[in-house]
């Protein structure tokens, strides 16, 4: 199992303001922004991603726009400096989201860039992206995934083609030339990953092949990890766990009360990322029609939380505790042993995956403790995932009948 550090630099110093709102996103002033502070800030969560490298521990990066919670709109920038400050880890962009995004080709450019700065160690996650970005990106939400899988398509093509210019006609993108300098250091492409709840969502990425990436969802990733397994053993093929991904917050400590605390403190990330002002919420066209007729169904609670405890309680994040995170199977805490028996526990539960994103920072955790808490991850608990006995595919046998039936 590979691990992966996430955190989303965010700025709680301006929280106060995000609660009197009742918005953290969108529509919160930048004049509560301090661009002294803020370079701290940067420095910091850069300091702790090369401690990362140090580790052994992956990082992972992703970007969100007019919000207090997450300082990084720029991921490809954020990227391009640790492609040069780092040396070993791999660096994932989880994500960018293409739809929102006017111009494919130039995210092909910037990630074919970075993947040759970095000596090919980028892995490239291409997102839907919030409901709550629509506005900042003064993108249209009809169609969103449309217009999702027609970038994929060009970026994924402009990375690939070697042979000189080729034009691309589509719905929503139109070029005459495209031919991208430089190309990837991987080939044909850095690996894509993928984040999404739903089983349809994980067929789709099984067409592809593509890692699928499952965030602080609990339980639901076993549903669309599985539609992943199924979908591609009718193609014929066996998923390996590689191609699953999932995302947790994590807090680790000599004690157990240490490991909660520091939970604790880095779920405010968690307790604060959901508050957002109601015309942003769930913009018209953004969801599917069965999705929000589930939602209507569910209550008013369902627009904020979207996981649940293994019993099936509805765990709200803003106002949840770390034993409900931990029920909900989001957050992992405790000593290193509690921790890795959680962990085991929950691959167990969804059927294995190969990638565990921990964000072993957020909310109000300190410098110091974050490196506390990654040293004591990589020390104690990283050497041991690796021996995880994972789960065997259900639909291993017929994707072997269906590839033998294709031949």
């Amino acid at each position: 199992m590979k691990v992966w550090h996430f955190s989303e630099m965010a700025y709680p110093q301006a929280w106060d303001t995000g609660y009197e709102m009742g918005t953290f996103r969108v529509n919160v002033p930048n004049s509560h922004y301090d661009p002294k502070l803020g370079a701290d800030i940067y420095h910091r969560h850069y300091d702790e991603f090369q401690l990362c490298d140090e580790l052994g521990i992956n990082i992972m990066l992703n970007e969100h726009h007019s919000t207090l919670t997450c300082l990084n709109p720029a991921i490809t920038v954020s990227a391009s400096i640790l492609a040069r400050i780092t040396k070993n880890v791999r660096l994932l962009l989880l994500g960018n989201p293409i739809a929102n995004r006017p111009d494919p080709v130039r995210v092909a450019e910037e990630m074919a860039m970075i993947d040759v700065i970095s000596h090919g160690r980028l892995e490239m996650g291409l997102v839907k992206g919030a409901p709550y970005e629509i506005a900042p990106a003064n993108m249209n939400p009809v169609r969103l995934m449309d217009r999702f899988w027609e970038a994929h398509d060009l970026i994924l093509k402009a990375m690939s083609t070697h042979d000189g210019p080729f034009s691309w006609e589509s719905e929503h993108y139109h070029y005459r030339q495209v031919n991208i300098w430089p190309r990837p250091w991987q080939s044909p492409h850095p690996p894509v990953w993928i984040t999404a709840l739903s089983p349809h969502s994980g067929r789709a990425i099984a067409e592809r092949r593509h890692v699928a990436a499952a965030l602080l969802s609990g339980g639901i990733a076993s549903g669309m990890f599985n539609a992943y397994r199924e979908r591609a053993a009718e193609q014929g093929w066996a998923a390996p766990n590689d191609r699953f991904a999932y995302c947790a917050l994590v807090g680790v400590g000599n004690t157990e009360e240490e490991g909660r605390r520091r939970a604790d403190k880095v779920a405010g990330y968690v307790r604060t990322s959901p508050i957002v002002a109601e015309p942003f919420k769930n913009p018209p066209g953004y969801n599917p029609t069965p999705v929000n007729v589930a939602a209507l169904k569910t209550g008013p609670t369902q627009s904020v939380a979207r996981v649940q405890t293994k019993d099936g309680r509805t765990v709200d994040p803003t106002k949840a505790t770390v034993q409900e995170f931990m029920d909900a199977r989001t957050v992992f805490a405790g000593t290193p042993d509690q921790v890795f028996e959680q962990i085991k526990t929950f691959n167990q539960e969804v059927g294995g995956f190969g990638n565990l994103i921990i964000m072993g920072q957020g909310g109000t955790l300190s410098y110091d403790e974050t490196r506390a808490n990654l040293q004591l991850f990589a020390d104690e608990v990283m050497p041991r995932l690796g021996d995880l006995k994972m789960p065997e595919n259900p639909y291993g046998e017929q994707a072997e009948r269906n590839a033998s039936a294709a031949q």
